[in-house]
C-alpha cells in the first residue's frame, strides 16, 4: 500500500500541496510557508520535482533542524512547522506541514502571500490591512496561544501568590488548593488546553525564553471617562537581567 508521501505526491501541485525539488529553493520554500499560513495550510515536499518524480536530497545531521529554524526566523510572526523525513523509492525526502496561523497575516521577509490554486500571490496592502483589522477584532495578543510553551514554564509559586492575593484583596471565589492548570482555566490563561501569551509574561519562569521584548502599559484615568491621563505606568521585561527579568519603572510617559 502508498504510504502518506506517495499518496500526496499522487495528488500532485494544488492549493495544499507544493513540490520542491531543492533544499537551495529557500526562499521560495518560505514563500509557501507564508501562503499556506494565510491560507488554509498545507504540505511542502522537499526533494519533489515539478512532475512529481521523487529525486532526492542530501540530509545531514542539522538539515530538519536548520529547515525548521529558517522558517521560524523569517516569518512573523513565526510559523513553527512539523518537519519528518521519509523515503521514497529509496530517496529522502523531507515534509514540512504548515498549518493556517490563528495570527494574520504571516510576513515572510517582509511580504506575505496568500495560496491561490497551484502559486503563491503576494497579499496587496489593502489586503493586508484587512486581515490585520479581522485579526484585531478575533483575538489579542494577550490571547493568543504561546506555541510551544507548556505547563513547565510556569511558575507555581508566582500561580499560588496571585491566587492568594485575588482571593484576599479581590474577594474572588478561587479555591487555591486547584491544580495549576485548573488555576489557570479559572483566570482565563489557557486556550484549548495551551498556554497563552498573557499566561507566559505573567507566570513564566523565563519569559524571556518566548519574548525578547515585552512592555506591558497601564493608564490611569482622571473621572470615569477615559479623557484626561493621570500617569502611566510601565512595566518592563529586562531581558538581559536573568535573575530579575522584571523590571518595574513608573514614570509619567512612556
Amino acid at each position: 500500500m502508498p504510504n502518506d508521501i506517495e499518496t500526496l505526491i499522487k495528488k500532485g501541485e494544488s492549493q495544499y500541496i507544493e513540490f520542491k525539488d531543492s533544499l537551495g529553493l529557500r526562499k521560495e520554500t518560505g514563500e509557501t510557508a507564508s501562503a499556506f499560513s494565510n491560507t488554509k495550510g498545507g504540505t511542502i515536499l522537499i526533494g519533489i520535482s515539478d512532475s512529481g518524480k521523487a529525486i532526492g536530497i542530501d540530509v545531514g545531521k542539522r538539515t530538519l533542524e536548520d529547515l525548521a529554524n529558517y522558517l521560524k526566523m523569517n516569518t512573523d510572526p513565526p510559523v513553527y512547522p512539523e518537519i519528518n523525513l521519509h523515503n521514497v523509492g529509496g530517496k529522502d525526502i523531507i515534509k514540512v506541514k504548515i498549518k493556517v496561523s490563528k495570527e494574520k497575516p504571516v510576513f515572510f521577509k517582509n511580504h506575505a502571500f496568500k495560496r491561490v490554486s497551484k502559486t503563491n500571490q503576494r497579499i496587496s496592502t489593502s489586503e493586508i490591512r484587512t486581515l490585520a483589522r479581522e485579526e484585531r477584532v478575533k483575538l489579542s495578543f494577550d490571547e493568543l496561544i504561546c506555541e510551544d510553551a507548556s505547563l513547565e514554564d510556569i511558575n507555581d509559586v508566582k500561580v499560588r501568590e496571585f491566587l492568594n492575593k485575588a482571593r484576599y484583596e479581590r474577594r474572588l471565589e478561587l479555591n487555591i488548593e486547584i491544580t495549576i492548570k485548573e488555576s489557570l482555566e479559572k483566570i482565563g490563561l489557557l486556550r484549548e488546553g495551551k498556554l497563552t501569551n498573557a499566561a507566559i509574561l505573567l507566570f513564566a519562569k523565563k519569559p524571556q525564553k518566548y519574548f525578547l521584548h515585552a512592555e506591558t502599559r497601564c493608564a490611569r484615568f482622571k473621572g470615569a471617562k477615559p479623557l484626561e491621563f493621570m500617569a502611566l505606568r510601565c512595566f518592563v521585561w529586562v531581558t538581559q537581567y536573568p535573575y530579575y527579568p522584571l523590571k518595574q519603572i513608573t514614570r509619567g510617559a512612556c
